[in-house]
């Protein structure tokens, strides 16, 4: 039986864990190399790539668009013959992707499609239709693509008329997703005329910016915008080459986590201080609650001790919330994270449904309007529902590492980013 036919696990106190894991690909990485891949000249082939839901809905919408994809899942190999920016045909029927709950698909799609020529509609489930896309749309229309919201609600459907995207200068928020960003940043080599765009207000999540144009980068695209406020993207293409994808940092967070809520003694292999992903300063905080940390060339390890609460803003790493507040269940002394306000618009309203979930283990929480405060508090079990969201499922398994009777509802959610995460995390166990 499969995770997605169970309606809940329980996960089994372990004591001290020990162990070695490699996490699959980082989904991030592997979704921005196959959207460049796809425009690029020639054929790509990306090694290490994650095999998910959300993975494989970016694959299966580019095949849409007539890209072949081959997926070999054994070798964790994805072939990508390139459209040299080429897809689409005006005289076909509007053609409907589905996207399910995919943020990074829907959003990094949307800005590809103003490059090809017909009609195209995307949609996704039910949480999808809640998480914001308008200040995407803004910006591509400021480019001169027509790209709109069809029900005028500001979230998907989002029904794009390509015809090449005309390029310019667009203004883009950026303290509600960095991957609005991202899509323009993206699709923008491929416009008529070379594009600039300008920031408005902070910028959250910026090492996913960065992360971005270094996958840009690697296939051939340098963007001048080192300040991170004001980028200008030349005209230009994508070149087909063999690129090898880093195991996931916010999978990674749980083994890491495992390690301090139980003080034992975890390695996680491939990735390392040079690591492109934002996400492997979560180590850095766990160091400061306690933990000891033992960098390698090929991995880092991460050996609980006693835990003391911290103060932290996670803007930068905010896929690591989750982890940290149930790692914070079992610190002395509370725990305050801040500058996150943009998870609310994330698979569920990350800071709700933390609170609600935290409070019924037995802690003390404060809701913030960008964060939490929680104060640890005498645990017990309880059943965590899950929202659907992949990262409430596998950061509050942790708790039952050290708490009887923690039952994760809806196991099989983490199939969108991590679909062997509890085998894996069993494999740890003493």
């Amino acid at each position: 039986m499969s995770l997605r036919d169970c309606d809940s696990i329980e996960i089994l106190p372990t004591g001290p864990v020990s162990g070695t894991v490699r996490p699959p690909g980082s989904k991030s990485i592997t979704n921005r190399a196959l959207v460049c891949a796809a425009l690029a000249e020639g054929d790509s082939t990306l090694c290490g790539a994650l095999d998910s839901e959300d993975t494989r809905i970016m694959a299966d919408s580019l095949r849409q668009l007539g890209i072949p994809i081959a997926w070999d899942v054994e070798s964790k190999t994805l072939e990508v013959q390139g459209c040299g920016g080429h897809f689409g045909h005006a005289e076909v029927k509007p053609l409907e992707l589905y996207v399910g709950n995919s943020g990074t698909t829907v959003r990094f799609l949307t800005a590809m499609l103003t490059l090809g020529k017909g009609e195209f509609r995307l949609d996704g489930n039910e949480r999808m239709r809640q998480r914001p896309i308008q200040d995407l749309l803004d910006a591509l229309r400021q480019l001169g693509a027509d790209a709109v919201n069809d029900r005028n609600t500001g979230c998907p459907p989002v029904r794009v008329r390509a015809a090449g995207l005309p390029g310019g200068t667009a203004t883009v928020r950026g303290d509600v997703s960095s991957q609005f960003l991202s899509a323009l940043l993206m699709a923008a080599p491929y416009a008529r005329q070379p594009v600039r765009i300008n920031i408005e207000g902070p910028l959250v999540s910026q090492p996913y910016i960065k992360l971005t144009l270094a996958v840009m980068a690697d296939f051939g695209i340098r963007v001048a915008g080192d300040d991170l406020h004001q980028f200008s993207i030349p005209r230009g293409r994508y070149q087909s080459c063999r690129y090898d994808i880093e195991p996931d940092a916010s999978a990674a967070s749980y083994f890491f986590g495992a390690a301090a809520v139980t003080g034992g003694r975890v390695t996680v292999s491939g990735l390392s201080r040079q690591s492109l992903q934002g996400d492997m300063s979560f180590v850095n905080v766990l160091k400061e609650m306690g933990c000891r940390l033992d960098w390698a060339e090929d991995g880092v390890t991460v050996t609980g001790g006693p835990l003391q609460g911290v103060d932290v803003n996670m803007n930068a790493m905010s896929d690591t919330v989750q982890t940290l507040a149930v790692v914070s269940l079992f610190a002395t002394g509370p725990t305050t994270i801040s500058g996150v306000a943009h998870i609310r618009h994330k698979e569920t309203d990350r800071i709700a449904a933390l609170a609600a979930e935290l409070r019924k283990l037995g802690a003390q929480v404060d809701e913030r309007p960008d964060g939490l405060r929680i104060v640890p508090q005498n645990l017990h079990g309880a059943a965590i529902d899950t929202y659907d969201d992949h990262r409430m499922a596998m950061s509050f398994a942790l708790a039952g590492l050290r708490v009887p009777s923690v039952v994760i509802k809806d196991p099989g959610c983490t199939a969108k980013t991590y679909p062997g995460f509890f085998a894996d995390l069993a494999k740890l166990g003493s």
